[in-house]
This record gives structure tokens, sequence and C-alpha cells, in this order.
């Protein structure tokens, strides 16, 4: 009898999350984490860091759509973009559909991540040769440390603060980040789950209302994250994420999305009360004129 193959992802040790596999496509060990990518029956390919799920071709859009689009709709003229991780190349993807944007850096510290989403998951890496983006197989928390013409916007497309990203949860990594930032310039974090890790979700925003003039959280829910409910992080040195938004530029982008939209931006960041409770004393508006 053919034993059926399912991959379980658990998290602490009161929840866990089930999906079927119809076949490994990949498995590898790198020098920092394990990696797999696997065919699943609801999801289509599924990539996997450590056992835990970062892409599923079912609901990636969602993320790369809401961690790229939001801070580039509410700058107005973003050129220069630099992405800390994103491996499997679809924040890259969305970042360069914008035809404002004229470089982008991406600096991932694993490069079989890499290789096993340009080979096995083409839906996020197609673009991961594209003319306008420098590919840096290298530590990002390196990288910031370096003297670097100034970003527009920077994503930090991490993993959970856990492994290899853990120091990309520090303070010194977001001093460096604002020193890189061009006036007007804006960063956007992943920023973990409001019911999985409310502490370090506080503990974050702390550490970047002593950084960041401008410090906000904003949702989105997805089908594979544990919860359902999780966050990103926006700060800035001069924007806000509402009130320099200016809806008509995504209506004018000749841009077409599968999740985002300039409704889902404004709601995304009107958090549920529980949220708001928590997390609103350490936000930060800015001074405005």
């Amino acid at each position: 009898m053919h034993s059926e193959l399912w991959i379980e992802e658990k998290f602490e040790d009161f929840y866990g999350m089930r999906f079927k596999v119809e076949k490994v496509l990949f498995s590898g060990k790198s020098p920092f984490q394990t990696v797999d990518v696997v065919e699943t029956k609801g999801h289509g390919r599924m990539l996997l860091n450590d056992g835990l799920i970062m892409v599923t071709e079912r609901d990636e859009f969602v993320y790369h759509d809401m961690i790229s689009h939001v801070p580039l709709f509410v700058h107005p003229d973003p050129k220069r973009v630099l992405i800390i991780g994103g491996g499997d190349g679809g924040t890259a993807r969305e970042v360069l559909r914008h035809s404002s944007v004229e470089s982008v850096v991406m600096v991932e510290i694993d490069k079989m991540v890499v290789d096993a989403c340009v080979e096995f998951i083409p839906q996020t890496s197609k673009d991961l040769n594209h003319a306008k983006l420098e590919l840096i197989i290298g530590d990002g928390l390196e990288y910031m440390r370096g003297d670097h013409k100034p970003f527009d916007v920077i994503i930090v497309d991490s993993t959970d603060p856990i492994g290899p990203a853990q120091p990309l949860f520090g303070p010194e990594f977001y001093q460096d980040i604002n020193r890189l930032l061009t006036a007007n310039g804006i960063v956007v974090s992943q920023g973990e789950s409001p019911f999985m890790h409310p502490e370090v979700q506080e503990s974050m925003l702390k550490l970047l209302g002593e950084i960041f003039p401008v410090v906000r959280s904003y949702n989105f829910s997805n089908l594979t994250y544990p919860g359902g409910l999780w966050s990103f992080s926006f700060c800035s040195k001069s924007l806000h994420p509402l009130q320099d938004f200016k809806a008509e530029r995504v209506k004018t982008s000749g841009l077409e999305f599968d999740y985002y939209n300039e409704e889902v931006h404004r709601a995304s960041f009107a958090l549920p009360s529980f949220m708001q409770k928590r997390l609103a004393p350490y936000f930060k508006n800015g001074v405005r004129s």
C-alpha cells in the first residue's frame, strides 16, 4: 500500500499546518540551513527553509505584492531599491515592474535558495537575471556596513529572527539602513505575526521608533504562514504611508495586481483593535508641516 507523504510545519508546541506532498523536487543543506522544494497537491510548488514554509506558488503573490508595492507607491519617484534577502526572487520580480526603478540591488546570503528557486520555482525567480538587477550572494549585514550610494527604498525580505536572519532584527542593522536611505527614503521589513510573535512585534517597533521619524505596521493574510494574519513594518525619514500615498498613481501606473490595489493599501494600515492597543504606542507619524 502506497503511503501518503505530508509535510508539517509546527509552531512551538501547540500549532501545526499540514500539506500533502506529491513529489520532493529538491533537498539540500547549505552552510546556513536546510533547503527543500516540494510539489504539493493544493498549493503548487513550495519552498521550505529549515522546515519553515517560505513560499508557495498558490499564495506567494500576496506577500510579494504587499512588501513591494506599498513602499513603491508611497515614494514619489523610487529609482534605487535594495532588497535584503528575498532569495526566491518574488520581491525583485514585483519591484522591477515599476517603470521609475532604474536599479535594484539584491543581497541574499544563501546561494542554494536562489539556485533551487531558479530551477524549480520560475514563477518567483523569473526576473533574477534582469538587466536592472544586481544579485549579490553575500551577508546583508556586511553589505549594509559598507559605503554605497543611497537607496530610495530598502526592503528587508527576511525569514523569522532565528538562524541566519537573526542579526537583521538588531539596532545596528537598522542604523545602517537609516544611513543608506535618501532624505525621503523608506524601509519595509517582514514584521512577523500579531498572533504568534506579539513580543517580537513590540520590540521591533520600539527599536525602529528610536531610529526613524515615521513608524507604522500594516497587515496581510495568506494561506501558509502560521496564524494566517501577518504584518510588515513601514519606516521612513519623512514619508507617511497614508498621508503621502497618492491612489491615482496606482490607477495610472498601468500595472495589474493579483492582491494589491489602492483600497487594500489603505485598508492594510487599519489594524484590528487588539493590535492597535498593543502597538499604537510605538507608532510615529513624523512631523507634518
